[in-house]
């Protein structure tokens, strides 16, 4: 510690991203000297309407020391395996993009590869058949893999979907009793340093004056510190991704919850259907400029599987993101530094990785610009990596039954997207460059669920014996239909490992034992493919 230490930091909203910011810092700046101070108003709403993740919420988890089945039962939440995407193709059509890989690479050799090639010489079944995270879903099954496990249980990788409000409510628990300190109260006005134009302090409607020396703005689409105060800018990316509004509401679980995300497309957007423990969670995402706000409305209760639970909630935004996400001492989190629709699940995972690279180019008082200046571009090209994804399945379709869907597929898209679809529609290649978010695992869903299917494989394919490879793929494909059968069903692994939350219905009936030891039992001890 010295005299440049940053001793206080204030982060402004509440919410999962204040939240999530302030368990983490509760954690990471335990230094004795930095102080942490929250500021939110319980008259202010937030959108909360995140409830589904993506694998690396896992790593967040386990950095906190959070207890996994603790977790679940106070945020109600359930295991999540992928997303189903339904009628995205064309009308009728269904593809899963699982977590985890393809099968297994041969001699350096995307398993994808192997497949098209199979695929070319005889009729073989969707490319999630050799997915342990797509078979198991497709079953309603799941097991948590141990790191000792010896089966294709431990290729199937997880997140989770949760109440985003409890969730919120839990962290809060978290960081409280890590010393992080909240103050209630409205923000009437934010003071600026002469000079530098630094954030001072924010004064509250009650007269009370909160100084800081770092800022970590968490205020929602307003961007009360990042925009208003500091004027930063925002790219607006609605030329590519043009819905601008969601409608959601609750409604009554149908029955038991399913370990995946679905994600069906409707005539001017997408509905996303996401199960709790006690309830499913529903939205639909559209364009206003093809679909007015009550026909969303109705559009989004005539296609709920079950009672609504709550009256419907409307929410406007503009997909884009803050032009720079640190600016002078003040670093937006969560809706404040950008937005993209939540088709991939990808809001919690932005906070998430914003807090990461906050922790790793943690300033002192002197704010050099290198880290400023590093921490922006790591996090512009995730929001564009993110950004080039979501638009992806937009432009990937078929369908040309509705203005919008017809709008999305002939529109322009980024530069470095059409890179990706060119160089995989030629011989399904796809190349990561630096820390993107999405591998070679979604863009091949994807693509090939979307009809974007190789003219060929690539050479190097050609290379490896037929009938080893052909044997190969066998192996694999019996072997996760093999585990994925001797699984619990999810339900059951919830009530059995801990998790089932005191808001969910009691089970049935007690649940059997699963003939399957999930975390080390194998029926292939050998999973060497040797060519």
């Amino acid at each position: 510690m010295n005299e440049h230490t940053i001793r206080n930091v204030v982060i402004v909203g509440g919410g999962t991203a204040g939240w999530m910011a302030a368990a983490a810092f509760s954690r990471f700046l335990a230094n004795g000297v930095t102080r942490v101070t929250l500021v939110e108003s319980d008259e202010i709403g937030t959108v909360g309407v995140g409830e589904a993740t993506i694998p690396p919420i896992l790593t967040f988890n386990r950095m906190l020391g959070i207890d996994e089945g603790e977790f679940l039962r106070e945020t109600a939440g359930t295991f999540k395996l992928g997303i189903e995407f339904v009628d995205w193709g064309g009308p009728g059509e269904r593809y899963f993009h699982p977590f985890g890989f393809h099968g297994r690479d041969l001699q350096g050799v995307h398993f994808h590869q192997l497949w098209l090639r199979e695929r070319a010489r005889r009729a073989i079944p969707d490319i999630s058949s050799w997915s342990m995270s797509a078979v198991a879903a497709a079953a309603g099954r799941f097991g948590r893999p141990a790191p000792d496990a010896k089966s294709a249980v431990k290729d199937l990788l997880y997140a989770f979907h949760f109440d985003a409000g409890r969730y919120a409510a839990f962290l809060r628990r978290y960081a409280e009793r890590g010393g992080v300190t909240r103050v209630e109260g409205k923000i009437e006005a934010v003071e600026t340093r002469p000079g530098d134009d630094h954030v001072a302090a924010v004064k509250l409607a009650d007269g009370q004056r909160v100084e800081g020396d770092l800022f970590i703005d968490c205020s929602g689409f307003r961007g009360l510190l990042i925009e208003e105060a500091l004027q930063t800018g925002y790219d607006d990316w609605t030329r590519w991704l043009p819905a601008d509004r969601a409608v959601a509401v609750p409604c009554a679980l149908p029955g038991e919850p399913d370990p995946f995300t679905r994600a069906t497309a409707r005539g001017s957007g997408w509905q996303w259907r996401i199960p709790l423990q006690h309830r499913m969670g529903n939205g639909l995402v559209y364009s206003s400029q093809f679909l007015d706000d009550d026909a969303a409305e109705a559009e989004l209760l005539a296609n709920l599987e079950g009672e609504p639970l709550a009256d419907p909630r409307r929410i406007r935004f503009t997909t884009g993101r803050r032009r720079h996400c640190w600016n002078r001492n003040v670093v937006a989190l969560g809706l404040s530094s950008g937005f993209i629709e939540p088709l991939e699940s990808t809001s919690i995972h932005f906070i998430q990785s914003g807090i990461a690279r906050l922790i790793a180019l943690f300033p002192d008082q002197r704010f050099d610009p290198v880290e400023r200046d590093e921490y922006n571009r790591q996090m512009r090209d995730l929001y564009e990596d993110v950004r080039d994804f979501v638009v992806l399945h937009y432009k990937a379709t078929r369908r040309s039954d509705t203005p919008f869907w017809n709008h999305c597929r002939t529109m322009e898209v980024p530069e470095s997207l059409t890179r990706k679809i060119d160089l995989f529609r030629g011989k399904g290649r796809v190349f990561r460059e630096g820390q993107e978010l999405f591998g070679t695992t979604s863009w091949v869903a994807v693509c090939l669920g979307q009809h974007i299917v190789p003219e060929r494989h690539e050479p190097a394919a050609d290379a490896l014996d037929e009938e080893k490879v052909a044997a190969a793929l066998a192996q694999m494909y019996e072997e996760y239909q093999a585990v994925a059968e001797r699984l619990p069903t999810h339900a059951e692994f919830i009530e059995r490992s801990g998790a089932r939350s005191p808001l969910a219905a009691p089970p049935a009936a007690e649940p059997a034992l699963p003939t399957f030891s999930f975390e080390n039992e194998s029926p292939f001890a050998d999973r060497s493919f040797s060519l």
